[in-house]
């Protein structure tokens, strides 16, 4: 077996939840915990920072990883999904795993694999677990697949965990309030381990607060502790300037991630990074400094307010839902352009007309889908649309309608392509 074949047996003989969604998503930790058993428990020897939540918690993964590639530790980072290469995965120092490993690893379960029964995610994890622990690296951070209590990534007990922020995502398996799906990603706070709450909102906060105090543990709210005073932007990177709140001290930090939502993510980075220091790891202030302006470069993190061409300005982004699609219509508002032009396509599963009803009414439109079977088809994408009042035309595959909105825009004119981590990830990127 080799590299593409052991790819293609993954594709082919486990569910994917991004290509078929709920019906490969498994509700308990049992596959992953046996996984990890066949292969001596990986998870037990390495450390790990937890990260989960709505929005965001992929930007923070890549944040902290950055922060400590910079401050000298060896850095595993298990991110997904992925938007080209199965190996953006996993990686260490913002390398890709070896497809060497990739190949003797599915070899090596194969058995495993006919007696589990597993997910694509939950072999996923355990293959990144095990190749952490082979690596001997200092740390891991590790990003939630989807929820957090069920999670196949919380088999581990992380020096800290982190929740991004609550929005509404993934219902249909989390909940259908925000309470509810708060209760699921609390489910990442462990006993005795700190974690850090993004944003406060007074509907969630107590869930997360009786759950640390269950745990006997302290939870800190970011937001409660910093705050964004200032801001600017460009096309290379965003400068903010945030302010403590106990002693009013200003400071300012240069990213190379232009998306002014990053401005959220990054008040959650310095709060998990101050408590890291304080529980002894080797974190100072100017690496954070170096490590924020160079995240791209050290962990290779695309598809955040991307600019991939000028004269017209193309733009990549993930976002998919509610909270996601209100921050790209607040970055769009600011970027200067003439005409607006969206490529926009999504998955069933997500409440699309509630995402329609928040894209921008002027601009044209390109409706696609990713060519996965859980893609929402471009007619209906654009019938729904259309009863909203924003009509545009619609092409069965994603550089199609690309293609189409180049044709149509002038130099001056803004591009997005967003809707679906599925739909960036197909864009073919200019050479």
């Amino acid at each position: 077996m080799d590299y593409q074949e052991a790819i293609d047996y993954l594709y082919s003989r486990l569910p994917m939840f991004s290509r078929i969604g709920a019906a490969a998503y498994k509700a308990d930790l049992g596959n992953t915990q046996a996984l990890c058993e066949i292969l001596d428990n990986p998870q037990n020897k390495f450390k790990s920072i937890h990260v989960g939540g709505t929005n965001g918690k992929g930007s923070v993964s890549h944040m902290l990883a950055a922060v400590f590639q910079t401050a000298g530790y060896k850095t595993g980072l298990y991110t997904s999904p992925h938007l080209r290469d199965f190996r953006e995965r996993i990686k260490i120092d913002g390398r890709m795993i070896d497809d060497g490993f990739v190949t003797e690893f599915v070899d090596q379960m194969q058995m495993a694999i006919v007696d589990i029964q597993p997910s694509f995610f939950e072999l996923t994890v355990a293959m990144a677990f095990s190749f952490f622990a082979e690596q001997k690296v200092d740390v891991a951070v590790v990003e939630v697949g989807l929820g957090g209590r069920l999670d196949s990534t919380n088999i581990i007990r992380p020096e800290l965990s982190v929740i991004t922020n609550i929005g509404y995502d993934h219902m249909d398996l989390l909940g259908d309030t925000l309470e509810k799906i708060a209760f699921e990603k609390a489910g990442i706070i462990k006993p005795g381990i700190p974690v850090v709450v993004g944003e406060y909102d007074s509907r969630t906060a107590h869930i997360f607060e009786e759950r640390a105090n269950l745990a006997r543990t302290a939870v800190s709210f970011a937001d409660r502790n910093r705050y964004v005073s200032g801001w600017s932007v460009d096309h290379t990177e965003l400068v903010a300037e945030i302010t403590s709140i106990h002693n009013n001290e200003k400071n300012y930090y240069h990213l190379d991630l232009t998306g002014i939502y990053q401005n959220k993510n990054l008040v959650t980075v310095l709060e998990a990074a101050s408590i890291l220091r304080t529980s002894g790891w080797n974190i100072q202030e100017k690496q954070c400094r170096k490590a924020l302006r160079e995240v791209k470069r050290l962990t290779g993190l695309h598809g955040r307010w991307e600019i991939i061409a000028t004269n017209p300005a193309i733009v990549l982004d993930v976002a998919h839902n509610e909270d996601g699609i209100k921050q790209i219509s607040k970055q769009i508002e600011i970027t200067d352009h003439e005409e607006l032009h969206i490529v926009f396509g999504m998955v069933k599963d997500k409440d699309f007309q509630k995402i329609l009803s928040l894209l921008p009414k002027l601009a044209q439109y390109y409706f696609t889908k990713a060519q996965i079977p859980r893609a929402l088809a471009e007619e209906d994408l654009a019938a729904a649309a259309a009863s909203l009042g924003i009509r545009g035309n619609h092409y069965p595959d994603v550089n199609g309608a690309l293609q189409a909105a180049v044709s149509a825009a002038s130099k001056k004119d803004l591009i997005v392509v967003c809707g679906s981590v599925f739909v960036v990830g197909e864009v073919v990127l200019p050479s």
